[in-house]
């Protein structure tokens, strides 16, 4: 890349990436020599950009924290999903950060070239966000730290409260931070209970990074989503369920879907239902709105539920 102006536009949009970068790889990325890439670090800090470099084996360059914020590089695609992601977090369970979202926000709108504004508008007005109900918040500055912590590889210790009130010490190794509606979980491994681990973020405290950096171990699930997943229905209980429909087989099919269990036609009319699930609650309703008269075999809190919603419905039907 011989054009100077660009080449370091390039860099700082590499730097600005919470990474630490090979004085190498940086110019493999730049198709420059290690020897432009140093010239070019030195002009960056001529610049007042407050470029760290560090030694050893795992050492390299990576822009720090200054005295002012300095302008960011931003493709496209980064600046869509930036403006479309602060006008969510308005809403969303991180304490504070509704206001501070609405100051960014129109910052970056009022510099946004035509094209992007049109793209954000677009999916600004097709979209409506669903209400979601009070649940606790989480610190934008701890949601930050472990952030930087698992984007860096570092370990990270911490207090945290469990369910039940109880204070622990924790050195982890973090991996991925995973948003479920109202709250955020952090997905690490505890490195004195030698397991993998989810921690709810809110009840994280005092995060301190150790400066110790760790390799990457194999997760026990295919991503940090599936497995926080894993862990909140482990403990639920699981109903299995099996129900004789009055109902054709294919026409179950089409309403229950793929994920109801097995269906077994019995005859022309008639099929039976093999399914589980967490709740006899979420396994009625779906029974009811099936439209069709059913029979049920297993289990018996399903059983005992529908009577006492038959009873309630009754009652409201009745007006007492």
């Amino acid at each position: 890349m011989a054009d100077t102006p660009a080449r370091l536009f390039s860099l700082l949009s590499l730097l600005q990436t919470p990474r630490e970068w090979a004085g190498s790889e940086l110019a493999e990325r730049l198709g420059v020599t290690s020897r432009t890439i140093r010239r070019d670090i030195d002009r960056l800090r001529e610049l007042g950009y407050p470029v760290e470099a560090t030694m050893g084996p795992e050492g390299g360059y990576r822009l720090v924290a200054g005295a002012a914020l300095p302008p960011l590089l931003l493709d496209d695609e980064e600046a869509v999903a930036i403006t479309v992601g602060l006008r969510t977090a308005a809403g969303n369970a991180v304490e504070g950060i509704g206001e501070a979202s609405v100051r960014a926000l129109a910052k970056l709108e009022q510099v946004l070239p035509s094209r992007l504004r049109r793209r954000v508008s677009v999916l600004n007005t097709a979209t409506v966000a669903m209400p979601t109900s009070e649940g606790p918040r989480v610190d934008p500055d701890v949601l930050a730290l472990v952030a930087a912590a698992a984007t860096n590889r570092e370990r990270l210790r911490f207090a945290y409260a469990g369910a039940d009130g109880t204070g622990s010490r924790r050195l982890v190794e973090p991996y991925r931070l995973v948003a479920t509606g109202r709250r955020w979980y952090l997905v690490a491994y505890d490195n004195e209970r030698d397991d993998w681990r989810i921690f709810r973020v809110d009840r994280v405290r005092e995060p301190h990074p150790t400066g110790q950096r760790y390799q990457p171990r194999g997760m026990p699930e295919e991503d940090a989503a599936a497995f926080v997943a894993s862990k909140m229905y482990a403990g639920l209980p699981t109903y299995t369920a099996t129900v004789t429909l009055h109902a054709p087989a294919e026409q179950m099919k089409l309403r229950l879907g793929e994920d109801a269990g097995v269906i077994t036609p019995i005859d022309e009319s008639t099929c039976r239902l093999d399914g589980h699930a967490d709740t006899v609650a979420w396994l009625a309703s779906r029974l009811l709105m099936l439209g069709c008269e059913f029979e049920v075999h297993e289990p018996p809190e399903l059983r005992r539920y529908l009577r006492d919603t038959a009873g309630r419905a009754e009652r409201a039907a009745h007006g007492s």
